[in-house]
């Protein structure tokens, strides 16, 4: 019999047992201690054991827990809704709340299917993505996303819709760099659309920062804007897939302000409940809203625990706590810390060949030997999984993430703390850091400078 029925993300997997967290730190069942470097998923963004969301939450389950959508409102759901329409820009202001990332991208598709066919323009069906992105674990969103990892097992039942190159500057597609390159990567798009026909493509989708499937990939500057014009110009809606990025994680309430460029649809997960309670958020222009509002005046979508208030409450306790501790402007200015020592972590080991992404959410690629080139390990190495496991063990998380230009043979990592980690915090987590690092190369040296790593 087995000690445990328990499905885990391995299933012979042995996994410490969790016990409490406060703050940046997680407690094992051991008494050991853990820096969140990761946030969790990319998750935890208001750290553990946050006194006012488990307030608001407990006073909220006194009150009513679930609603079902389709035959009452609830205060919680409106009043975060309102303050979404007050932090996302210009005329970004309906929310349609689901339960995660993955059921947010769904829906942001059908409501951006849903318009064209309310506007007489039902041949719209298409979606294009890019390569290296992930836009989510279901059917659907596994079809967006240009994970190679992850797609290949589901393939048969796949759509084609990654059909253009990320802005992965590291190892630019096209061998070139910015800006002479006259952003070819997002020019890209445009061929795209012509091989498709203009009157068949209903959205592109983007993330901000490629998380999970690139290690914190951030475009240059003018991509962004020049995404927009093209799907203006083609009549093509943009969508934003900020479920990683939004909710201050980037040192920007959304991620696309940093290029000054505001998408048609913009989804919101992870960090947006701080993982207090499971909630997600797609967010539609007036324009898209209306039109729908006009033609049938209902969105095809929705799920038993859409607009929960028990996850509304944790939320909206959540964005209160960001905004009255000015963590938005806090991870802005302790992330341009974290990536100045990073820059000089990649100085001293040669292993690491690029540093890159937006406030708190950073990633880390490893390389061969970045002296000589940018050539990435052997797959069979598992750098990702012997970097991750070694900084477990010495009491820091990370976050595995995919390199690479094809997306299979590279290395990369995410660190993603809190938002509201100290200079202090920052120095521990850099030590640590430095320590797995120290000892990976160490491990390297006495196989040769890379004997395949099985551990």
């Amino acid at each position: 019999m087995p000690g445990s029925y328990l499905i885990k993300p391995v299933l012979d997997g042995s996994y410490k047992e969790i016990s409490h967290g406060n703050g940046i730190y997680l407690y094992d069942s051991e008494g050991k201690a853990y820096i969140d470097g990761s946030s969790g998923a990319v998750t935890c963004s208001i750290g553990h054991g946050c006194k006012e969301v488990i307030e608001a939450m407990n006073e909220q389950a006194g009150k009513i827990s679930f609603v079902y959508r389709s035959q009452f409102t609830n205060q919680p759901a409106e009043e975060l809704a309102d303050k979404l329409a007050a932090m996302a820009p210009e005329d970004l202001n309906w929310s349609f709340f689901v339960n995660s990332g993955s059921e947010a991208v769904e829906t942001a598709v059908k409501i951006a299917l849903q318009y064209w066919q309310e506007k007489g323009q039902g041949r719209k069906t298409h979606i294009i993505s890019r390569w290296m992105s992930y836009h989510g674990i279901t059917i659907g969103a596994l079809s967006l996303s240009g994970h190679t990892e992850r797609r290949r097992r589901f393939f048969s039942h796949l759509e084609s819709s990654p059909a253009v190159s990320p802005p992965y500057c590291y190892r630019c597609p096209y061998q070139l760099s910015h800006p002479s390159c006259g952003l070819k990567c997002a020019e890209e798009l445009q061929t795209a659309v012509d091989r498709t026909g203009k009157e068949h493509v209903a959205a592109f989708i983007a993330e901000p920062v490629i998380g999970a499937a690139g290690g914190a990939i951030s475009p240059p500057e003018g991509y962004y804007q020049r995404i927009k014009e093209i799907c203006n110009e083609n009549a093509i809606l943009f969508i934003a897939d900020e479920v990683m990025t939004g909710a201050g994680r980037t040192g920007k309430a959304f991620a696309m302000e940093h290029w000054q460029t505001v998408p048609d649809i913009s989804i919101l997960g992870k960090g947006l409940s701080a993982g207090y309670s499971p909630i997600a958020s797609v967010i539609v222009s007036d324009d898209i809203l209306c039109t729908i509002k006009k033609g049938s005046n209902l969105i095809m979508s929705g799920h038993t625990y859409s607009a929960n208030p028990q996850s509304a409450a944790a939320a909206l306790a959540v964005l209160k706590v960001i905004e009255k501790e000015n963590l938005i402007q806090h991870a802005e200015k302790i992330g341009i810390l974290l990536m100045k020592k990073l820059q000089n972590l990649k100085e001293e080991f040669s292993m690491i060949g690029d540093v890159r992404g937006k406030g708190l959410l950073l990633g880390i690629e490893f390389v061969a030997n970045s002296e000589i080139s940018a050539k990435p390990f052997p797959k069979d190495y598992n750098i990702t999984s012997l970097i991750t496991r070694l900084a477990q063990d010495l009491g820091l998380l990370l976050y595995p993430s995919s390199a690479g230009i094809d997306g299979r043979e590279g290395d990369a990592v995410l660190l993603a703390p809190p938002l509201n980690i100290t200079e202090v915090e920052v120095n521990k987590l850099v030590s640590i850091l430095h320590q797995t690092l120290k000892k990976a190369e160490e491990m390297l040296t006495v196989m040769g400078r890379g004997g395949p790593q099985h551990g």
